[in-house]
């Protein structure tokens, strides 16, 4: 599904119009074009499902690394935004921590920012966002012990409604030996 950037101008222009502006004085003229570029961009990865973003960044090294079952990959504080799909609001200051167990392979860790990154790139909730993730990088590495943690504010909380601006949320997703193993789930944990 490709971004429809002429249909978002043309709804920004009517929100600017419903919000009392008017969209051909100065400093709006050229807002719709702007917020459709952005549009673009920020959700770039609602063109591609999990199995498409997987194929993108499937690059793995397999020669070079020989694991065992004790290994342990953890990569933390993977900065990411998204848009809540319920207010199309701002989730900020998001930052995941992924952890895997080798299977005979390993991706390179530029890859999991960009993971995260494409599956953000979506209207959102976070807890699908860390099950996003987890698919995704179960699907690049082939193994099944995957965890995701995100830490992230929701600006339908700090900035309207109930206006909590310190509350946060953390998110779990645990897939194989991390769901039962207690002393996996104790290692990813801060």
């Amino acid at each position: 599904m490709a971004i429809d950037k002429e249909a978002i101008k043309e709804h920004i222009k009517g929100i600017l119009i419903a919000l009392g502006d008017d969209p051909n004085r100065e400093g709006l003229k050229e807002t719709p074009e702007r917020v459709a570029k952005m549009y673009e961009e920020v959700f770039e990865g609602m063109n591609y499902s999990n199995k498409e973003i997987a194929e993108m960044f499937e690059k793995t090294f397999e020669d070079d690394y020989r694991s065992s079952s004790n290994d342990l990959v953890i990569i933390r504080d993977i900065e990411v935004f998204s848009y809540c799909e319920h207010h199309l609001a701002l989730m900020y200051d998001m930052k995941v921590d992924i952890a895997y167990i080798p299977k005979g392979k390993v991706l390179g860790l530029s890859k999991f920012a960009r993971i995260c990154d494409m599956a953000a790139k979506r209207l959102q909730l976070q807890e699908r966002l860390g099950n996003d993730i987890a698919e995704i990088v179960a699907m690049v590495t082939g193994s099944e012990d995957v965890a995701v943690i995100i830490e992230g504010c929701h600006s339908c909380m700090t900035a309207r409604g109930i206006k909590k601006t310190s509350a946060k949320t953390y998110t779990e997703s645990l897939r194989g030996r991390f769901e039962s193993d207690s002393n996996l789930q104790l290692r990813i944990r801060r």
